[in-house]
C-alpha cells in the first residue's frame, strides 16, 4: 500500500506508523466524565469499507496525517495533515 504524504509526496507504507481511529482527534472535554473518557480510550469499530484513520510518517518528515481509506479494496481516498482536519473540527464547534 502506498500513502500519499501531504507534505512529501506518495511513499511506501512502511514509512508510517497505524496509530488508529481518526476518532482520536476528537477529544472529549476534560471534564466530560468517566464514560466518556472509558468509551474513547478503550471501544473501537471495526468496520468494513471506508475509514479515517490516523497515521504518523516515523520513516519522513514526522507528520500525522489522517488518512481516509476503503479497508476492503485498500484503496486510499484522501490524505490531509491532522492539523488541519483537527482545526476543521474545532471551527465546526464555535
Amino acid at each position: 500500500m502506498r500513502i500519499k504524504c501531504p507534505l512529501c509526496g506518495e511513499r511506501d507504507r512502511r514509512e508510517f506508523y497505524y496509530v488508529g481511529d481518526a476518532v482520536l482527534l476528537e477529544r472529549p472535554d476534560p471534564d466530560a466524565g468517566d464514560h466518556a473518557w472509558d468509551t474513547y480510550l478503550h471501544l473501537r469499530d471495526n468496520p468494513a469499507g471506508v475509514t479515517r484513520d490516523l497515521w504518523y510518517h516515523e520513516g519522513g518528515c514526522a507528520a500525522w496525517v489522517v488518512v481516509t481509506r476503503n479497508t476492503v479494496t485498500h484503496e486510499i481516498l484522501k490524505t490531509e495533515l491532522a492539523e488541519k482536519r483537527r482545526r476543521k473540527l474545532v471551527e465546526g464547534a464555535s
